[in-house]
């Protein structure tokens, strides 16, 4: 029987909450190691500690910020990750096919199958579904926890209506060394996934596991032009729109006019004026349903 560790962010919920979590444990046999946080920042010394102190498997309990934080305290262990989806969008957790359902999410870690993932990194630090800067950024940023755990995913779309006119900054991207964008912007965003918020697709032939990030540039500047592109995205066609560059690469250089807020996985990052993006194939191993999209 494998070693089990628990990392939850107790003001996150799913299904009975943690009582349930713990009484569907128990039924397995299993006392796991429990560490319990209010913040996700305070996840990851929680999680290096359960896999030094030999955790085979840790149950990540939590949203996408909670989850990212997590891999990124284990990338490179050998340890898989549970996903536990608690959180407002849980983008990782759909992306792979893992329900909010908490028996069924139980049972995929601990017999569901293991799949080795990549991780994307932005200036060292991991994510696993998207990192940018710009619109997104902005959106995200001022989505904070009290107004999404009042009004959920629509708090996404109150922030955004506020920047969908802020100015373009003129930014210039290099793909794998080589000068790929150099323009105005409105949004740079760099996928390891193809769906993101509000189940927009920028990214339909993004796979995980291939070695590669997807990357898009985004010039849309108004409501006018950005209805065009989420239409566009929401069709899975953001690359048919003349307002959208895209490409992939394992690595990206992000270079800013000046300083912006950029997001990795939902979760906000101070301003910056560079970001060095690159990807780390097979980096974690989540636990899959057997059904789980490729």
């Amino acid at each position: 029987m494998k070693r089990v560790a628990v990392v939850a962010h107790t003001r996150k919920s799913l299904g009975g909450g943690l009582d349930e979590l713990r009484h569907l444990l128990a039924h397995e046999g299993l006392r796991p190691a429990w560490y319990e946080v209010d913040k996700s920042k305070q996840a990851p010394k929680r999680a290096r500690r359960a896999a030094r102190e030999g955790a085979e498997l840790l149950i990540v309990w939590g949203g996408d910020g909670m989850v990212q934080r997590c891999l990124d305290a284990v990338a490179g262990l050998p340890v898989e990750v549970a996903i536990m989806p608690a959180g407002t969008a849980n983008l990782l957790a759909t992306n792979l096919g893992i329900p909010r359902d908490l028996p069924a999410a139980v049972d995929i870690g601990l017999r569901g199958e293991r799949r080795k993932l990549d991780l994307g990194t932005v200036n060292g630090e991991h994510f696993a579904v998207m990192a940018g800067a710009g619109f997104d950024a902005l959106m995200i940023r001022d989505a904070d926890r009290k107004l999404k755990d009042r009004v959920g995913k629509a708090a996404y779309v109150w922030t955004g209506a506020r920047h969908i006119r802020a100015d373009r900054v003129r930014t210039r991207v290099e793909v794998d060394e080589v000068p790929w964008f150099d323009g105005p912007a409105s949004c740079v965003l760099v996928g390891n996934v193809g769906t993101i918020m509000g189940g927009l697709t920028p990214f339909p032939e993004a796979s995980p596991d291939d070695g590669v990030l997807e990357v898009g540039v985004v010039t849309a500047k108004g409501p006018l032009q950005w209805s065009r592109v989420f239409g566009r995205m929401t069709v899975g066609r953001a690359k048919k729109s003349k307002l959208v560059r895209m490409t992939s690469g394992s690595s990206i250089d992000v270079r800013l006019e000046r300083r912006l807020p950029y997001e990795l996985d939902g979760g906000a990052r101070p301003p910056a004026k560079r970001l060095r993006v690159a990807v780390e194939p097979a980096a974690v191993t989540i636990c899959v349903p057997s059904e789980a999209p490729a």
